[in-house]
């Protein structure tokens, strides 16, 4: 079943893209790199070391709301640090599992101590129902006869 799949598969098909910013970055230039890339979520990268991640969520809840001004506010101020992360190896169901149950949208993929890539519950979503598309017309060509023998 498609849900067993490495989330490597997702970035295969993907690509292993990742936005970020440094922790002394402003918001302002956090949040206009995001809509340049149409990202909802980047992350804060001190060298090659992930120390955070910052979101849409992030800057309307630790910057509007509170009255601060995004060009003089840091990233690291609002950033959520621990991040949340998995391998290229977990599975795809255990990806919306964590992402479900922690109420994140965005996962860093990491391995051997550099990320390789960023999934959001949408990748996720998009990959489970291309496969069960995929699932339905295989489905379909056995029982019309089409299917290849």
């Amino acid at each position: 079943m498609e849900i067993l799949e490495p989330i490597r598969s997702v970035l295969k098909h993907k690509g292993g893209k990742v936005y970020a910013l440094p922790p002394s970055a402003t918001v302002y230039s956090a949040i206009e790199l995001m809509a340049q890339k149409s990202a909802g979520a980047l992350l804060v990268m001190n060298g090659e070391t992930l120390v955070g991640i910052v979101s849409e969520r992030d800057y309307t809840r630790k910057v509007i709301l509170q009255g601060k001004s995004s060009k003089e506010t840091q990233i690291r101020e609002i950033m959520s640090s621990p991040v949340v992360t998995m391998t290229p190896s977990d599975t795809v169901g255990d990806a919306m599992e964590l992402m479900t149950e922690r109420r994140i949208r965005h996962l860093p993929i990491v391995e051997t101590g550099y990320v390789v890539g960023v999934v959001s519950i949408g990748d996720l979503v998009k990959w489970i129902v291309g496969h069960h598309e995929d699932t339905i017309h295989a489905l379909h060509n056995y029982i019309a006869g089409a299917y290849p023998r």
